[in-house]
């Protein structure tokens, strides 16, 4: 199925969920915040949150800085 993925088609797995969304982009969970459809996803519903055509999908990830 086709969503766009921080601006950009991309073509992923039907039924992936956002916790295997990151896995198969290599993204360490911890370290990101997921927006699905302007809506954020919070970590405890990575597994459960399944992803549909046409979603719009940002992945943003923290930078520590000191």
């Amino acid at each position: 199925m086709q969503v766009r993925l921080n601006g950009e088609l991309r073509e992923i797995p039907d039924g992936t969920t956002v916790s295997g969304l990151l896995v198969h982009l290599g993204v360490k969970a911890p370290r990101v915040a997921v927006e699905v459809n302007e809506t954020v996803v919070t970590k405890d519903r990575y597994e459960a949150h399944r992803l549909g055509p046409g979603d719009s999908i940002e992945i943003v990830a923290f930078v520590g800085g000191g």
